[in-house]
């Protein structure tokens, strides 16, 4: 398997781990190939009743990489076949016909909420920050997964400010289901998948099927089809706020520029987070 995904089989389980930790694990195009490939083997591992996903190091992951992306405006269409080729990863976690846990410590941003979004069950530790920035940046979320998971008026809100929120507040608002200390995190998340393991393959799958099965019925994958065209118009966007942003990270780097953008949202009496 790539170096960009560890696969780990601990009983009934696969752990995936995202395996990119110098960059805080951000997707680039290397690592969504290698998480594609690992669900495929993950899909046709009779042994694995679960599949665990992780991020190596100090964080889950700061989502998709910024500094992949070539200078210079792109298209609709190439935007769209970016898009999508991210969004089949996404789906193709979600409707796996296994449980999936993520297992999320500090930052969990952009795609990277979208994968946390597609598991079935979440265990966070309590440094973990959730949060959409995309708009920020002049584009959009890769998936709207998120209305689905915690309502529309929590969803309207996260995408729209481009706000994070805290591992606690992430809980309140049902994104997570269990929170402990950071020490605890791979314990609290054995012990959920101890839980779940036992149970007969067939009889999880089945399980998976229906659970997807009311998904589909609320419109969930419809949302998604829908979205894709306006998330490439939206990227595509000319704007003069993406021009100095594009501008700075070719002069400075890509952390002076979100340095910069993050000034424009900075709170009255508060120092915008350079992270």
């Amino acid at each position: 398997m790539s170096g960009r995904v560890e696969s780990e089989r601990r009983g009934g389980a696969l752990w995936l781990t995202l395996a990119r930790p110098e960059k805080l694990n951000a997707l680039d195009a290397a690592m969504v190939a290698a998480l594609d490939s690992a669900l495929d083997e993950a899909a046709a591992d009779d042994e694995a009743r679960v599949v665990v996903l992780r991020g190596a190091g100090r964080a889950f992951s700061a989502g998709y990489d910024l500094g992949e992306a070539p200078p210079g405006p792109r298209s609709e269409g190439e935007w769209c076949a970016e898009l999508a080729r991210d969004l089949s990863l996404t789906l193709k976690l979600a409707t796996l016909e296994k449980p999936t846990v993520a297992c999320v410590h500090g930052w969990c941003l952009g795609g990277a909420l979208d994968l946390v979004l597609a598991c079935d069950l979440v265990v966070a530790s309590d440094d973990a920050r959730f949060g959409i920035p995309e708009i920020r940046y002049g584009s959009g979320p890769v998936t709207l997964l998120l209305p689905f998971a915690i309502g529309e008026k929590h969803a309207n809100e996260l995408i729209l400010t481009g706000d994070d929120v805290s591992a606690a507040e992430a809980h309140r608002l049902g994104l997570v289901n269990r929170v402990v200390p950071r020490e605890r995190l791979e314990e609290e998340t054995e012990r959920l998948v101890g839980r779940i393991a036992p149970t007969p393959l067939e009889a999880l799958r089945l399980t998976k099927r229906s659970l997807l099965a009311a998904r589909e019925a609320m419109g969930t994958m419809r949302a998604q089809a829908a979205h894709l065209p306006l998330s490439a118009a939206l990227n595509a966007l000319d704007t003069p706020e993406g021009r100095e942003f594009d501008r700075i990270a070719a002069e400075q780097g890509l952390k002076a520029a979100l340095a910069w953008r993050a000034c424009a949202y900075a709170e009255p009496g508060k120092q915008a987070d350079e992270g």
